[in-house]
């Protein structure tokens, strides 16, 4: 979540210098982000640049959502020639960023009449403008939470020596990581901005237009010449429902990782039926990663981080447990054996007690 308490201060620290208005101190709470604000909010999350450089990993940013930030920093040094410069410059590499565009039309009026909210060059209102606030929201939210030096998403705990390569998608912050495995330690590569679907997380049924939670596979590599332009440059179908979605009555098709169709950068933070859309610059460089069959996308609301000292030590408890229950099972001692499984424990249509007494009966036959 977005500090609101430093936010609160570094943008009063703002309108003072530039005498923007009271309404503005909290309009990123009331969910008008003020450009001012946004930059300012950015800047306090960020801190030093230098004295931050011993704990946080540096991100590997994408060229134009970089430029953006930086014309916000403008912004808030009050260097809008500079700034409008800059968000010149994203238009034209991506004139289909709209949230560049709803910012420079902000810097051009803020000639004639000071800034209030984002979209103070517009009429304010209407669902395409709270779209891009809310993709404003999202990005200040995805750069005040620098990616941890020496902490990973608790769920890497260990990856087969084939997969290259894992991906974990952060539905409350918008985010997608990309981690490397290099023989068998993680490896943070770089985070893409992301939308999902529109109504949140936890997918249940067709058409609830959620994105599904849990452990997935890329399953399939479609062309950008055998999709419609609403899925972009190319799309990888994931393996949902699996087993456990299946098992808790989850149903649906469909769920994606794609692009953005041709006349549109990037999509709001909630603007799909489930699937996960990154830009189609990010596409063409996460799509050089995917394995098929093979590459782990895990979808969580919140990431959970661990150190690396933690995931060793539950790596090693479970390779304990896992050895425990293997030298019961080559001892017979079917007691034992099935004190490892759950009482909620399925296989196929066999609950724990039928599996048990098929146990018991195979075993009373070996010696």
């Amino acid at each position: 979540m977005v500090n609101t308490t430093r936010t609160n201060r570094a943008v009063n620290r703002f309108a003072v210098g530039h005498r923007l208005s009271r309404r503005l101190l909290h309009s990123l709470i009331a969910g008008v982000v003020a450009v001012c604000c946004f930059a300012a909010a950015f800047v306090a999350g960020m801190g030093d640049r230098s004295s931050l450089a011993s704990t946080m990993t540096v991100r590997v940013t994408p060229q134009p959502e970089a430029m953006l930030v930086k014309s916000l920093l403008e912004i808030k040094e009050n260097r809008m020639v500079s700034a409008l410069s800059e968000i010149e410059t994203v238009l034209k590499i991506n004139p289909n960023f709209r949230l560049a565009q709803l910012i420079k039309g902000d810097l051009l009026m803020a000639r004639a009449r000071p800034l209030m909210s984002l979209g103070n060059a517009t009429d304010g209102q209407g669902e395409q403008i709270d779209n891009l606030r809310q993709g404003a929201k999202a990005r200040l939210m995805r750069y005040e939470h620098t990616v941890p030096q020496n902490e990973f998403p608790k769920y890497l705990v260990q990856l087969d020596k084939k997969q290259k390569y894992a991906i974990v998608v952060d539905l409350s912050r918008s985010t997608l990581y990309l981690y490397e495995n290099q023989n068998g330690a993680i490896r943070y590569v770089s985070d893409f901005y992301i939308s999902s679907g529109k109504k949140g997380t936890d997918k249940v049924k067709e058409g609830d237009k959620k994105t599904p939670t849990g452990v997935y596979y890329v399953m399939a590599s479609l062309p950008q010449d055998t999709l419609a332009d609403l899925y972009g440059v190319g799309a990888f179908p994931l393996n949902y429902p699996n087993e456990w979605d299946k098992r808790k009555g989850h149903n649906g098709h469909g769920i994606w990782l794609h692009g953005t169709p041709s006349d549109t950068y990037s999509r709001p933070p909630r603007a799909r039926d489930g699937c996960v859309v990154l830009t189609n610059q990010d596409l063409r460089v996460l799509q050089k990663n995917l394995q098929i069959g093979l590459t782990p996308v895990i979808i969580t609301k919140d990431i959970e981080w661990s150190s690396s000292d933690e995931i060793e030590e539950m790596r090693r408890e479970l390779q304990r447990q896992i050895e425990d229950w293997r030298g019961d099972w080559e001892s017979l001692n079917t007691s034992n054996y099935l004190e490892h499984y759950a009482q909620n424990f399925l296989s196929d249509k066999q609950n724990l007690s039928e599996w048990a007494k098929q146990k018991y009966r195979v075993n009373s036959s070996k010696s």
